[in-house]
């Protein structure tokens, strides 16, 4: 019987950003899912189990800081590696203490290094 494919859930909603996240994804051997915020995602992950959330902290309806309150509070452990242009320390340290597992600045990480990171993180 064939392996399951990992699922990853993108929450990102730069539309070229999540597009190009779920290819390169997809094209490394993962069930990529990109949503456009916050809500789309929380709402997924009722119906779903993932291995993996791509979190970007500023989305329209509920930012990535809500969601991981929301994860919390329900919670959810799947892990959460954040993907932010948000560069300021403060935000790296309040999205860990919230229990993110990594944090990537999305301006200056090419999508390659993020795909090796998530590949690397699910062995």
């Amino acid at each position: 019987m064939p392996e399951k494919l990992k699922k990853i859930l993108i929450m990102e909603d730069e539309k070229a950003m999540a597009r190009a996240l779920e290819l390169k994804l997809k094209h490394a051997g993962f069930d990529a899912t990109a949503v456009g915020d916050g809500e789309q995602g929380l709402a997924l992950l009722e119906k779903e189990t993932f291995s993996l959330i791509l979190l970007d902290l500023v989305m329209p309806k509920l930012d990535g800081f809500k969601v991981l309150e929301a994860l919390g509070e329900k919670k959810n452990k799947t892990p959460v590696i954040i993907l932010s242009n948000l560069s300021q320390a403060d935000d790296e340290k309040r999205a860990r203490s919230m229990g993110a597992k990594d944090f990537f600045i999305k301006s200056n990480t090419p999508i390659a290094v993020i795909t090796n990171k998530v590949t690397e993180f699910l062995k």
